[in-house]
């Protein structure tokens, strides 16, 4: 008999229930339960002959997802296939027309200001980052809080976390670009992203082959030391930012 267990998106009984017949009329599948109450929601199906395939696609009929397949006690995210034998351009290549974009725009209002100013810059582009990286995440915002789920330390108990994370940035974003409370606006990204770094480090440490949630559930892109920069980067401008509001050298 065959074991297989999945991280999947079934947070309820009523998410249960949707899925039961697709489970039910499989003829493969003898046995099967959703532990709710885990963070990771982890769907185990016991049955002669049943295929990773079939339950994905059960799942999926029901309207749900199937996050990851579980081997061991680490998760392996079901998509990591189509990412094998790829080049790092064409695995990042979303990730990096972003970030081309927002330095292209940065660079204009620079040119347009007459004079390089390191605050407005960091400012604008930070701004720039987050409410694009938001926007991307409410695309499909019950799809990016699962994924997010699986690495993020506060995520991971603490499920609401994940549905705020997108509106903290478009706040975070908005402030940015206005130039709200810049004291208070860099204190809170270098807390958010200073937290993010710590789940994204352990996740790496751990080599885990999961989802990274940064543009959302929109594209596929793989957990990856490009996302440990990425957090790095924007905490260290914060920093920065927070220095130069201080007065201190850099």
């Amino acid at each position: 008999m065959t074991t297989l267990q999945f991280q999947t998106n079934l947070n309820c009984a009523r998410c249960v229930s949707a899925v039961k017949p697709h489970l039910d009329r499989d003829p493969a599948v003898r046995r099967w339960s959703v532990d709710t109450e885990d963070p990771q929601k982890i769907l185990t199906v016991e049955g002669d002959g049943v295929s990773v395939e079939a339950v994905e696609q059960h799942v999926a009929d029901a309207g749900f997802k199937v996050l990851s397949r579980i081997e061991g006690n680490e998760p392996t995210h079901v998509d990591s296939s189509a990412t094998e034998g790829k080049s790092f351009l064409t695995i990042y290549r979303p990730l990096l027309l972003v970030l081309s974009y927002l330095l292209g725009v940065v660079a204009v209002i620079e040119i347009n200001g007459g004079q390089f100013d390191l605050m407005r810059a960091m400012a604008n582009f930070m701004g720039g980052f987050f409410i694009a990286f938001s926007f991307f995440k409410l695309l499909d915002l019950n799809g990016f809080a699962d994924s997010f789920q699986t690495y993020d330390i506060v995520a991971r108990p603490l499920r609401a976390y994940g549905f705020a994370y997108p509106f903290i940035e478009l706040g975070l974003g908005v402030a940015y670009v206005l130039g709200l409370a810049p004291l208070v606006t860099n204190g809170i990204t270098l807390v958010v992203m200073l937290l993010g770094l710590i789940g994204v480090t352990q996740a790496l440490l751990q080599k885990r082959r999961i989802q990274c949630a940064c543009l959302g559930t929109v594209f596929n892109l793989p957990m990856s030391k490009v996302t440990f920069v990425e957090d790095a980067l924007m905490a260290g401008m914060a920093a920065t930012m927070l220095f130069l509001i201080a007065g201190l050298p850099v």
